[in-house]
């Protein structure tokens, strides 16, 4: 798989993955944002092979963990909707 289509595979895997990211997912185009689709897309892959071979179950579980802290990256990665400025921490008066 190229690096481009590697890319849009895991935008749409986390896409579906993080549904209430999805249209901040699907218009994303930061090159940080991009190499983490990327990154997830070729965990998910590697995990899935394994767990397929059943190699390994103690690496399966650890790729599972890959995936599970590159949704949290990007989490971070997408900006926040202006409308949650009502709901920060510290709002004026």
């Amino acid at each position: 798989m190229t690096r481009s289509n590697r890319r849009e595979a895991g935008r749409r895997r986390l896409a579906m993955r993080l549904p209430q990211m999805r249209t901040l997912i699907m218009q994303a185009h930061d090159p940080w944002q991009l190499e983490l689709f990327e990154a997830y897309q070729m965990a998910v892959e590697a995990r899935d092979r394994l767990r397929r071979r059943r190699f390994n179950l103690k690496l399966v579980r650890e790729y599972d963990e890959t995936c599970v802290e590159i949704e949290q990256h990007v989490m971070g990665a997408m900006p926040l909707p202006t409308s949650t400025t009502a709901s920060s921490p510290n709002p004026r008066p």
